[in-house]
């Protein structure tokens, strides 16, 4: 499906009443009677006869064509301001003057979050801009497309340096510049800005994952968020709803990375009108946590399917997953994740495509639980799919015991050392070549290295030539 998904840029998950009765009006005109939203905060249609329309259909708006390059969607955590932690000086009103300094459409994935939220990931853009606690200023982490890491730009940038700074950094790209001194001596050489020297390093406070659904007050306003199980907002409803908010004089909505929408800033005396509305259309706003905290690629039934087996599975036993996120994923060898837990399915061999075999997975937690740290471990690999319960109840068990004592291990405890190795993989069924096991089946000795395996050595189990093996890193930890 992911080949026939067109995406709409919705800047930083701010979409205006204007811009949502036009995406609707374009939906409809295509026969569809929904539409999705995706991770990065845009919008979805899965429409292939869209492709060539872009510049007849949509008037105001960026669409991205499936597999077009570029045209990346700025997530931002506007969403969570001023309802949800955040950083004294940053304001729901900044956030919209900063997104209004980007007069060109990014290639890179760029965030701009503030660290006190949860609701929005810190680190899984190109360019990562994360509120100081100096007013106005933002830290910097860049990892380009050809980096493995993150670095860390070594002076803060200004709020209004924020567009300039991103466009000249795209436009030094062809200087493929390998480290981030370099990177920072050349658009300095091209930009005059206002930045500040880094006195103090990022602390990211620890923050269970939020809940963000229903109707809930703050201050003197109430604010709703709605979330649909199968990521296909109605367009009837939607349109009722535009409706609703131009009555309260509510201009926009804000999109989530999960694939739902909060709207913010519902007067006190429309709050009864506002569940009169919901009722009238049968929206159940009060889905518990273990429904809410789960990112799943658009349109992949598989993956739904999977969820609503694991979700039913820890309900059924009442396990809690309050604080943790999880995301079902296809096999891949990069990618950015911001969750608690990845489950991943491993591809069929192709070798045996007619044969019908069952699914496995593998496994994988972020260090101490924290999707922002950008590190996974792997708990297991290629377990069945009725397995997969029992080891997140593994894990969430693993989570609560280390809960409340991460900042006291971090700073108090000596981390256990990583080692990375290398090793053999066939690509098709993923079988790893030991060298410390050998191939007994093939004459092969232990300890025999898999460079000085013979040129006729063939994977054990799917028969594929040695060239067919990949060199894998894989980390693990040590006392």
């Amino acid at each position: 499906m992911k080949n026939n998904l067109h995406r709409i840029v919705a800047k930083g998950g701010v979409l205006s009443l204007g811009d949502l009765r036009e995406i609707i009006s374009v939906a409809e005109e295509l026969g569809l009677n929904a539409i999705s939203f995706g991770s990065r905060q845009d919008v979805i249609l899965p429409q292939e006869n869209l492709q060539g329309k872009n510049e007849e259909l949509f008037k105001n708006l960026t669409v991205v064509n499936p597999s077009e390059l570029g045209k990346e969607n700025i997530v931002s955590s506007y969403v969570s301001s001023d309802i949800f932690p955040n950083t004294l000086w940053l304001t729901g009103n900044k956030y919209l003057y900063i997104l209004e300094t980007f007069r060109y459409q990014p290639n890179l994935k760029i965030n701009i979050t503030d660290p006190k939220q949860r609701l929005v990931p810190l680190f899984t853009g190109n360019l990562n801009f994360i509120a100081a606690t100096d007013e106005d200023y933002w830290y910097l982490y860049v990892k380009l497309p050809q980096w493995k890491e993150s670095q860390l730009y070594p002076v803060l940038v200004y709020s209004w340096d924020i567009a300039k700074v991103s466009y000249q950094i795209e436009q030094l790209l062809q200087e493929e510049p390998d480290s981030v001194e370099m990177l920072f001596d050349l658009v300095s050489e091209h930009v005059s800005d206002n930045n500040r020297t880094i006195q103090t390093p990022l602390k990211v406070p620890f923050h269970p994952f939020p809940y963000y659904e229903g109707m809930n007050k703050i201050g003197d306003e109430y604010w709703l968020g709605l979330y649909w199980r199968n990521n296909l907002y109605d367009l009837k409803f939607l349109k009722s709803m535009c409706d609703l908010c131009t009555e309260c004089r509510i201009g926009k909505i804000s999109l989530t990375p999960w694939k739902s929408f909060i709207v913010k800033g519902i007067p006190v005396a429309y709050k009864l009108q506002w569940e009169k509305f919901l009722g009238k259309f049968g929206i159940n706003v009060r889905h518990s946590l273990l429904e809410l905290n789960w990112h799943l690629p658009v349109h992949d039934l598989d993956a739904v399917k999977t969820k609503t087996f694991l979700v039913r599975s820890l309900d059924q036993n009442d396990i809690s997953t309050y604080g943790l996120t999880f995301s079902v994923v296809n096999y891949t060898s990069q990618k950015d994740y911001f969750t608690s837990i990845v489950i991943e399915k491993n591809p069929s061999p192709k070798e045996i495509e007619s044969i019908i075999i069952r699914d496995t997975f593998n496994v994988l937690y972020a260090q101490n639980f924290d999707p922002n740290n950008q590190k996974y471990f792997v708990h297991v690999q290629d377990v069945d799919k009725v397995e997969l319960p029992g080891v997140l109840m593994e894990l969430s068990k693993k989570y609560f015991e280390q809960l409340g004592t991460t900042e006291e291990i971090q700073n108090h405890v000596k981390p256990k050392e990583e080692v990375s190795s290398e090793v053999h993989q066939c690509k098709h069924c993923l079988t790893v070549y030991e060298k410390e096991k050998g191939d007994e089946g093939q004459g092969v000795p232990a300890g025999t290295s898999f460079e000085n395996l013979p040129i006729s050595y063939n994977c054990p189990v799917c028969e594929a030539p040695k060239s067919d093996f990949e060199v894998k890193v894989f980390t693990r930890q040590i006392n």
